[in-house]
């Protein structure tokens, strides 16, 4: 029983022993797996955190990158920028050192004259005191040789030494004349030149009959009207007479005011297109009409002054531009030409150191006043002049508008700029129209008075009135004597007759010497 019983508790030491045993050795391996389990997740956790390091790395270095080129990109427009404005600034300052030197060179030329000047004038002082000398010594000799008394010796003193003096004077006049020419013809001519070349508008050639075209020949039936009370009720309202013959498809309208002319066109196109004529809807057709024309000739004006960069004008002012597009001088539209005038005066003043601003605005508003109403009397450049001042332009818009016909003093540069300006537009070819007559007439009175001068044997009118050729008896004109007669030819010309551009005046004295051999 005892052994039975040691038996047992050998057993049961035996078998938790072994429990003991089984337990401790699967714990460790559960402790193991642990162990690793732990270490896997920390080494991904190790991986995951150097991905994202690497990542942020990366995008850090991308966005360094991108900084970076904005950064390059901005420099690299700031240098052009800059060299830009260096090289702008290199050419003003080369303009500016060129024209410095044509004022300096400019300088001298004005000192060497008048340094010139003043030695003829002290020569021609001894000449003067010289002749003094010979007339008494001649008088002298002439009242002892010919016993002429005193006052007859003095005339025949005076009348030789007056041909003297007038032969030496036109000598020394014409040579001082023709190099004080070349000077300026030069200069004038590169700055006329340039500023026509940067310049070039077109140039409409307005007419008296406005054409409307139907869309069959029965409607001329209907615009005529009953007994002809469309017709007459039209002609009444618009004051324009309107022209049906045999032309198919058309009806003109006749009127010298281009915009009673305008008003009708624009009336008969509507009642053309919407087919209802009778005499209470030609009124109200031209009433209409009358409100569409005030408004495109407010926004002709606005146009024209947003076009040229003009601001400051008086409403009034602008909608006498808009009128301008509805008349014309010479054939030429007048704001065209007043555009045209503009912006020549504004190429011409920046050639001349001058404001070009006021000389653009001078420039349109020149012709002011030839689209004034009739109930003001006098020349177009004064009605312009009292317009201006009238509408708040200041004393040089409005004595350059006043002066550039010469009809009053000019009191600034700009009167001459735009009367330069005026003139290349009025006498581009192309620019105005002449009828036959008026081109005959001016012809004949061109020969005329180039022939009425003493000593001219013949006269022609060439090159369709811009040459005038002089053939002169040589035995009565001298070579000087030549060329005063051109001087006084054109000067009476300028006087007397009006012509666009200029005119040339040439004078041939011709002298033939002949013998025969016998």
């Amino acid at each position: 029983m005892t052994f039975q019983i040691l038996l047992s508790i050998a057993a049961i030491v035996i078998a938790a022993s072994f429990a003991i045993f089984i337990y401790s050795k699967f714990g460790r391996t559960k402790i193991i797996n642990a162990s690793k389990e732990a270490e896997k997740i920390i080494d991904e956790a190790k991986k995951e955190a150097e991905n994202y390091r690497k990542s942020a790395v990366i995008a850090a270095k991308e966005e360094w990158y991108q900084e970076k080129l904005n950064f390059e990109r901005e420099t690299q427009n700031k240098r052009k920028e800059t060299e830009k404005a260096e090289k702008r600034l290199l050419e003003k300052e080369l303009a500016l050192d060129r024209r410095e030197q044509i004022i300096i060179e400019k300088e001298k030329e004005v000192l060497t004259k008048e340094h010139n000047i003043q030695n003829r004038e002290r020569i021609i002082q001894a000449k003067s005191e010289r002749l003094d000398q010979l007339i008494k010594q001649e008088t002298d000799a002439l009242q002892q040789i010919a016993n002429l008394s005193k006052d007859e010796a003095k005339n025949a003193l005076m009348k030789n030494l007056e041909a003297e003096a007038r032969h030496e004077a036109s000598g020394l006049l014409s040579k001082i004349k023709e190099e004080a020419r070349a000077q300026a013809e030069e200069t004038a001519r590169e700055i006329v030149l340039q500023s026509i070349q940067r310049c070039a508008t077109a140039h409409t050639a307005e007419t008296t009959i406005s054409v409307v075209v139907i869309p069959s020949e029965d409607m001329k039936g209907r615009i005529i009207g009953r007994e002809g009370r469309n017709i007459r009720a039209f002609e009444n309202l618009t004051g324009v007479e309107v022209i049906i013959d045999d032309t198919p498809e058309t009806i003109s309208l006749s009127c010298f005011d281009p915009l009673r002319r305008e008003i009708a066109r624009m009336a008969m196109s509507k009642l053309v297109s919407d087919g209802r004529i009778h005499p209470a809807r030609i009124e109200e057709v031209v009433k209409n009409a009358q409100k569409e024309l005030d408004l495109a000739i407010k926004n002709a004006g606005e146009e024209i002054t947003l076009e040229l960069g003009i601001i400051g004008l008086s409403p009034e002012i602008i909608k006498y531009l808009g009128k301008m597009r509805f008349r014309t001088s010479y054939g030429q539209n007048l704001l065209q030409h007043s555009k045209e005038v503009s912006y020549l005066s504004a190429l011409l003043a920046q050639e001349l150191g001058l404001d070009s601003v006021t000389a653009r605005r001078a420039g349109l508003l020149h012709d002011l006043g030839k689209v004034a109403d009739l109930n003001i009397e006098g020349p177009h450049a004064q009605i312009g002049a009292e317009l201006a001042m009238k509408f708040g332009e200041n004393e040089t818009i409005v004595n350059t508008i006043g002066a550039h016909h010469e009809e009053i003093k000019p009191t600034t540069p700009y009167a001459f700029v735009v009367e330069i300006a005026d003139s290349i537009s009025g006498s581009r070819p192309g620019a105005r129209r002449e009828t036959i007559e008026a081109y005959i007439k001016r012809l004949k009175t061109l020969e005329e008075i180039a022939a009425s001068f003493n000593g001219v044997e013949r006269v022609f009118a060439i090159q369709a009135g811009r040459e005038i050729r002089v053939m002169v008896q040589p035995e009565k004109i001298s070579d000087y004597e030549a060329e005063d007669l051109a001087r006084n030819i054109a000067r009476r010309i300028e006087k007397e007759t009006q012509y666009p551009g200029q005119i040339k005046i040439t004078v041939i004295r011709e002298k033939r010497a002949i013998e025969l051999a016998k």
